[in-house]
This record gives C-alpha cells, structure tokens and sequence, in this order.
C-alpha cells in the first residue's frame, strides 16, 4: 500500500520525500489555505518536490467549470490529478476529464455505490472519507471492504484511496483490507513510527552501551 501525504505543507512534504516512504500529495482549498498560499502556485512548488501523484481540487459545481479548471490544473505539472466531488456534475466532469487524458480523483466518496460510479466514469483514483463516517457514528473501513469487494467483483481499475485518515490504526485497518493508497496527515505519517517498546529498547541499548569498556 501506498503512503501519501494530506498537506499542501512544503515543509512537511520535503520531509516525507527525504524519508523514502511517500510517494504522493492529495491537496484542497482549505489546506492551501492554512498555509496562505496562491492556490496554483503552491500546486506548482508541490510538483517539483514530490514526482509521484498531487491532487489538486477543483471549486466549480458545474461539469464545464471542473473540467475547465482541471484542464487549467493538468497544465501546472505532469503528475497532477484532478479532483472533482461525487456528483452528478462531478462524474459528467470525470468521464469528460479522462477521455482528455487527464487522471481524476473523484473526492468526497461515502458508499460503495458512489464508488461504484466513480469508476465507471473513469476515475484514476477514489477517495472514500473513512474519518468522517466515523464521525457520524458510521464504521468508514466498512465501506473501504465494500468498495474492495465491488471493485474485485468487475476488475476495475480505479484505485482506492483511503482518505479523511485520523490515526495509525485507519492506516492498518486500510492495509489489511487492502487499499491502494491511504493518505495521511504529516502528524499521523510520524506516529507510525512509534512504539512504547522501541524506544525503551533504544534507551536500554544506549545505557548498555555506555557500561562497554572503551579502549583507551
């Protein structure tokens, strides 16, 4: 399973490429906005730090708007991704989109019927939001299992990318399932890291190894 990024954080995203481990970026409005960036130029200085995948999302509610925004966006850079919501609008704007040749990730996905139809309007990627069917009382890794079935059901193409990530635990439960991609938060990509007893074994070795006779 793949690891992205969910940042528009330079800094954060430097730092996971340095790491080797993550090979992509989603982005939105309210993340470039956090960093009081222009939207196309922060887009623009994501691409050259990172060469795997960037979604970059479009605004409109209409399928000329997206596509026409998408088009704009395809011109940024060569990895970008196009996401348009699950709509009606949104999935006339996909199959338009792909049939240019220009990947979508069709974002804000919460069942596997809407899953369904992302990929059969041609999504490179779907984002269900695990983290916000959580909030609601919904179990989010339910529908992940569900669109994985469906998907293997018609051997689709379209990737699964768990989004709406909240902690280390919707990382594996995502792995287990077996999705493509999920995409994490800078602070939960740090967690995976951790572990009580790791550190307390490091701790133990550098004690241990202070008691060694050194050679004088």
């Amino acid at each position: 399973m793949e690891l992205f990024l969910d940042t528009a954080s330079a800094q954060e995203i430097k730092k996971g490429v340095e790491s080797g481990l993550i090979t992509g970026v989603t982005t939105n409005p309210t993340l470039i906005m956090k960093e009081g960036r222009d939207y196309n130029e922060a887009l623009k200085e994501i691409c050259s730090i990172i060469k795997g995948p960037v979604s970059a999302e479009t605004v409109s509610l209409d399928a000329d708007g997206m596509v026409k925004e998408g088009i704009a966006f395809s011109k940024i850079a060569k990895n970008i991704v196009v996401k348009v919501p699950m709509t009606v609008e949104g999935m006339k704007a996909c199959q338009r989109l792909t049939k240019q040749g220009i990947k979508v990730n069709v974002t804000l996905v919460f069942s596997a019927n809407q899953a369904l139809l992302a990929a059969k309007s041609g999504a490179y990627f779907v984002s269900p939001f695990v983290g916000r069917l959580d909030d609601i009382g919904k179990i989010g890794m339910d529908v992940v299992r569900e669109i994985k079935q469906v998907y293997g059901n018609y051997k689709f193409t379209t990737k699964i990318l768990v989004a709406s990530v909240r902690n280390p635990i919707h990382v594996l439960d995502a792995a287990k399932i077996g999705a493509d991609i999920a995409t994490v938060p800078y602070s939960v990509f740090e967690q995976l890291f951790k572990h009580t007893l790791t550190d307390a074994g490091i701790k133990k070795f550098l004690e241990d190894w202070e008691k060694v006779p050194k050679r004088k």
